[in-house]
């Protein structure tokens, strides 16, 4: 039997961490990944998520909690996030967070870091920055050994964006890394839901 975590799609984590949020029917999950601009990291359908929904489900990683109707409204099924989802997601998270190999995967285990003590997406962060390091250094190396060889420089231009983009993101990394060994950023999972935007937030998608 395969772990859930190796069946998890991105979708599937957003929607997970949403629930560690509170009970949601997923009309309101769309609302919220759109209203905080979510698209940004995968594409976002009505279908997909649904789909998602009944996916995690099946897997015990969510449990339905009531139906309602409102008016005349379609039926709304809320559904609430078991302590194997709330594991599921965690280590999801903590498990792609130092990773390399996928930008799609980091930037949403980024978005959902805080979901992880402070602690652990300090020490998650330095390590992906210690193989960030590694790469940048292969890269410029192999850079000036090319050119030393006297390989046309167009050939080395997707090269170069590469080991630039590597070396922003470390210095990228050195400020975030700062931020957090301080006390100026906030974190948590349950640090923000006390303000009055988030409140309007998910009143406005509950609609």
């Amino acid at each position: 039997m395969k772990d859930p975590i190796d069946t998890l799609t991105p979708m599937g984590v957003m929607v997970l961490a949403l629930l560690r949020e509170g009970d949601m029917h997923p009309y309101e999950m769309v609302r919220l990944l759109r209203s905080r601009q979510d698209d940004r990291l995968l594409t976002i359908t009505n279908g997909t998520l649904y789909h998602t929904v009944a996916r995690l489900q099946k897997t015990g990683l969510i449990d339905e909690i009531g139906i309602d109707r409102d008016g005349n409204r379609p039926e709304r099924t809320t559904y609430t996030l078991t302590d194997a989802g709330r594991d599921t997601v965690i280590a999801w998270v903590r498990r792609e967070l130092p990773r390399t190999d996928s930008e799609t995967d980091f930037r949403i285990a980024l978005a959902e870091a805080h979901n992880l003590e402070r602690d652990d997406v300090t020490a998650l962060l330095r390590e992906r920055r210690s193989a960030l390091v590694d790469s940048h250094v292969a890269h410029r190396d192999g850079l000036r050994a090319a050119h030393e060889r006297g390989t046309p420089a167009q050939v080395l231009v997707e090269i170069e964006r590469q080991e630039a983009l590597l070396e922003a993101e470390v210095r990228w990394l050195d400020t975030l890394l700062t931020r957090l060994d301080g006390d100026g950023l906030r974190w948590g999972p349950n640090d923000f839901d006390d303000t009055d935007r988030y409140i309007a937030q998910r009143k406005a998608a509950q609609q």
